[in-house]
């Protein structure tokens, strides 16, 4: 597993006046600087760190999102009425519940 696989952000803080990096599968770490570029350099290094860390001492190490596999199915539990009132409209328009709720969901 690669450290440069993970999910990084780099965006402007206005309370820190700097940019900040963020990384999606670890979320209590950051890194503050005044150059995008810098912030997210400083986070990778930080989390190659932390994932060494973790290797060393027999942790887990979060797998990154962009290895896992997604079967493209999860399951929604939504309110009776709202279940019926989608698949009325899914049925006004001509398309099945789950293409409907799909593109809702995208849009």
């Amino acid at each position: 597993m690669r450290d440069d696989h993970y999910t990084y952000r780099v965006s402007w803080s206005p309370d820190d006046r700097e940019h900040v990096a963020t990384v999606v599968e670890f979320r209590s770490l950051s890194w503050l600087a005044t150059d995008p570029a810098a912030a997210l350099l400083g986070l990778r290094a930080l989390v190659a760190e932390v994932v060494d860390d973790l290797l060393a001492s027999g942790q887990p190490v979060p797998e990154p999102l962009a290895e896992r596999q997604y079967s493209g199915e999860f399951r929604l539990r939504i309110p009776p009425a709202l279940h019926r009132a989608l698949a009325i409209e899914a049925a006004e328009q001509g398309v099945s519940l789950n293409r409907l709720v799909s593109a809702k969901v995208a849009s």
